[in-house]
């Protein structure tokens, strides 16, 4: 193996075409970097020639200073990724449930715009699999609905989400037989969050199980096209509703009391954030509080 100091010199003295200017460059005597090539030429044989005002490589002198360069940006890579140092360019990983992802991923979508060094991956899961995904290390960044208990996490409030009753835009809802009479559009936790909303909103009400159900579907962007087309109504989270394109078919059916979730950044506990995931989530909360404008 070649001595990596000796490599260094090699590719001062490449760069600047001096020993007196490589010596400097490395703060080092000129004595010291020709020993240093002597003792290169000594394992391999001539790397330069040292004409007056002129350095000429030899073939070994240039395919030792490819294999240098190689060495040089293969440790810059290593010491990034090691570190995450660069806050601004690298992959970000994050998981997140349907409805948060709707309001996230195209602020991710602004951030790699304004960092093109950046690229976001995205994906959409339940909390299991959020949590499964850092765990496994498959992602650095989760957003969950529920706080985790594994001490292998760290796990911080980040957003706060209330649960909306959103009807037909031209429909009246004054009480329980409402509802009934709307019919309710499901979705894969349309019954836990409808009974967590309507059971205090009505109280007394037979239960959501005895509405009768006009439509379902496990589509996040696509749960609210049968209620603005009138077919009956549904709970969602706000950043769900937020994101649906018709706004105008919708309204959300205000009351007391709210029932609103705290949303969980999830991370591994062990060790630190990447700089550039950290630069995200930083990002990422200013342009949240900052509404839709994300000024």
């Amino acid at each position: 193996m070649v001595n990596p100091v000796w490599l260094r010199s090699l590719i001062a003295l490449a760069e600047t075409g001096s020993f007196t200017r490589a010596a400097a460059a490395l703060d080092l005597t000129q004595a010291a970097v020709s020993q240093h090539i002597r003792q290169l030429e000594g394992q391999v044989g001539p790397v330069v020639i040292r004409r007056p005002r002129l350095l000429e490589w030899t073939p070994t002198g240039e395919a030792l200073l490819d294999h240098a360069r190689e060495l040089e940006a293969a440790d810059r890579r290593l010491a990034a990724r090691l570190v995450g140092a660069d806050a601004l360019s690298g992959e970000v990983t994050i998981v997140t449930p349907g409805s948060v992802g709707l309001l996230l991923y195209p602020l991710l979508l602004d951030l790699q715009q304004a960092s093109p060094g950046l690229v976001m991956r995205h994906r959409f899961a339940p909390d299991p699999e959020v949590i499964a995904a850092v765990l496994d290390n498959r992602s650095e960044l989760g957003i969950t609905t529920q706080r985790s208990e594994d001490a292998r996490l760290a796990a911080e409030p980040f957003l706060h989400e209330p649960l909306e009753l959103i009807v037909p835009a031209a429909e009246k809802v004054r009480g329980w037989v409402d509802l009934e009479r709307i019919g309710f559009v499901d979705h894969p936790d349309g019954i836990s969050m409808a009974t967590r909303l309507l059971s205090r909103r009505f109280s007394g009400n037979p239960g959501v199980r005895k509405l009768p159900v006009r439509g379902f579907s496990n589509q996040i962007g696509l749960i609210l096209e049968p209620v603005a087309r009138g077919f009956g109504f549904t709970v969602l989270p706000r950043y769900a509703r937020e994101a649906f394109r018709r706004p105008e078919a919708i309204r959300v059916l205000e009351g007391t009391p709210e029932v609103v979730d705290t949303l969980w950044l999830t991370y591994r506990s062990e060790w630190p954030l990447s700089a550039r995931a950290r630069h995200v989530v930083s990002r990422l909360s200013e342009m949240v509080a900052a509404g839709p404008s994300r000024a």
